[in-house]
């Protein structure tokens, strides 16, 4: 189990997610993680192998900047990039997230 753990641990976040996932299926063995892997990410298992990689850069930038750093760059790339305010909102709007997590989106859009 410690040897388990270990080599899980080494795979961070990303490890966890896919942890995660695997006990989603109810499935056990490569059948569950060949399952968890295309359920992660558009594309089937490369997909998910691919959303897997982008979540651990992620979890690395938050880590290492935080989440309200990381909030705002992102925030002023998409003004840069030319979209405004009322767009950026409009997208948050039809996210499949949270009330709470639209609502602290929104907050932190107005600090910017």
């Amino acid at each position: 189990m410690d040897k388990l753990v270990s080599k899980i641990a080494a795979l961070g976040i990303p490890g966890l997610v896919l942890v995660t996932a695997i006990g989603a299926t109810g499935l056990a063995g490569g059948a569950a993680i060949t399952t968890a892997l295309a359920a992660l990410g558009p594309g089937g298992i490369l997909g998910g192998i691919a959303t897997l990689g982008i979540i651990g850069l992620i979890s690395e930038g938050i880590a290492q900047y935080g989440v309200d750093a990381i909030f705002s760059a992102v925030i002023k790339e998409l003004y840069r990039k030319g979209e405004t305010k009322e767009e950026i909102l409009r997208k948050i709007k039809k996210y499949p997230i949270s009330k709470e997590l639209k609502r602290k989106l929104k907050e932190n859009i107005e600090k910017v």
